[in-house]
């Protein structure tokens, strides 16, 4: 008989999760990106190069490079940073971590505990709103339009809070390619918000996870190259624009705080290889690797917008983004998409139900988000065409009519 470990698990766990089974034939979820894109050839070649020169080096958990990850790719970072978003910060600046997911739990470890309140968009990253919710920490939604969240009520929002003596830890925000809506924040109001956090006198978390894969390659400054008193911590990764599976993400902030993030980095140190892979293969070819990136996932996107307007007329709303690898649905209030999440999956259609995308669940119900990075576009058609009939046959939504255009 097998030991029962329920008797011994902490209160509070998180559900176990389900066994990997494979993908499925259609999959619309997670943050994969294209597979052919990968420059493999490329990495074989920078691997080489680099361990003949520096392979030693594998021999400390720094490579030689100190705690905050390999010299020349926080180099790279610090001045291809400089010259995309307008910040002036240096390698001393940055802090390599494993992902942006544990860029995200070193700022909560450092900044937030038990009953604190975060601000964040009313529409937001499922990871945030998850760790929020195990930490036990308040999460209050600002709402959005199509240039992210809204100053007006965010200002109320924060007036409230102080009215009740609570103030914020932090403001977290996807401003360039919002996550899940695909909005971008202009640099107007990307000011109105740095001015608020000054007027409140919080911190600001700015996730700019999707900034490079803006389609056309243009991109408001960034909110941490318009602060001047070092309120700003900036996040980035490289699962986006090179491949998710390398695990290499970066933090960029004063000392003060990178110092305390050090403190409580409980792993030794992220992937070595890879982020030597990275600092030989980045200098020469990133910047063209992105470009390419770009004019995939466009046409991807292009190919997801025609389907789902071929397929939902009128009955799906969605906003074509501007980059980025998803799109925000919402279709009408009768289609529950937890049910269809469930439903599509049995049957080849994985999707990312809305009410996880949101601080309040109820207000997702009828929306969802499709990733568009890892089909191809036959399989985007194929699958959001099946989706479609999914959907019509369990929620009579689309009308079988004249609304829909083939």
């Amino acid at each position: 008989m097998a030991f029962d470990y329920s008797t011994v698990f902490r209160p509070g766990l998180p559900p176990a999760a389900a066994r990997w089974s494979g993908f499925p034939k259609y999959n619309f979820v997670g943050g994969h990106n294209d597979g052919a894109a990968v420059p493999v050839q490329d990495f074989i070649d920078a691997a080489a190069a680099v361990l003949n020169r520096e392979g030693s080096t594998l021999a400390t958990h720094s490579l030689e490079s100190g705690s905050q990850g390999y010299l020349p790719l926080r180099e790279f970072l610090a001045e291809y940073l400089n010259k995309s978003t307008g910040m002036t910060d240096t390698a001393d600046d940055i802090l390599l971590v494993s992902g942006s997911l544990q860029a995200l739990d070193l700022v909560n470890d450092v900044l937030l505990s038990d009953g604190d309140t975060v601000v964040l968009e009313e529409a937001a990253y499922q990871g945030a709103i998850q760790r929020f919710n195990r930490l036990g920490v308040r999460g209050i939604g600002a709402p959005l339009d199509d240039g992210g969240i809204r100053m007006d009520t965010l200002s109320n929002i924060l007036d409230d809070l102080k009215k009740d003596g609570i103030k914020p830890k932090y403001l977290y925000a996807v401003p360039t390619v919002q996550n899940p809506t695909g909005t971008v924040m202009s640099e107007e109001r990307r000011l109105e918000f740095l001015n608020l956090a000054r007027k409140f006198d919080v911190p600001i978390f700015e996730d700019d996870c999707y900034a490079d894969l803006t389609f056309d390659g243009s991109r408001p400054r960034a909110i941490r190259a318009l602060d001047d008193d070092g309120r700003v911590i900036f996040c980035g990764t490289f699962s986006k624009t090179i491949a998710p599976a390398l695990r290499v993400g970066y933090l960029v902030a004063e000392w003060d705080i990178l110092s305390r993030m050090l403190a409580v980095k409980r792993d030794g140190g992220s992937g070595a290889l890879e982020q030597m892979v990275l600092g030989e293969y980045c200098p020469d070819h990133f910047e063209d690797h992105v470009t390419k990136l770009r004019g995939v996932l466009k046409g991807k996107c292009d190919a997801m917008m025609e389907t789902l307007a071929a397929e939902f007329g009128t009955t799906a709303e969605v906003e074509a983004p501007v980059g980025g690898i998803f799109v925000w649905v919402t279709l009408p209030d009768s289609v529950d998409t937890m049910k269809l999440f469930e439903i599509a999956s049995a049957e080849g259609v994985a999707i990312n139900p809305g009410a996880e995308w949101v601080v309040d669940p109820a207000t997702g119900t009828h929306k969802m988000r499709l990733c568009f990075g890892n089909p191809t576009v036959e399989e985007i058609r194929e699958g959001v065409t099946k989706l479609a009939e999914i959907c019509h046959r369990e929620f009579g939504v689309p009308e079988r009519g004249s609304n829909i255009e083939r």
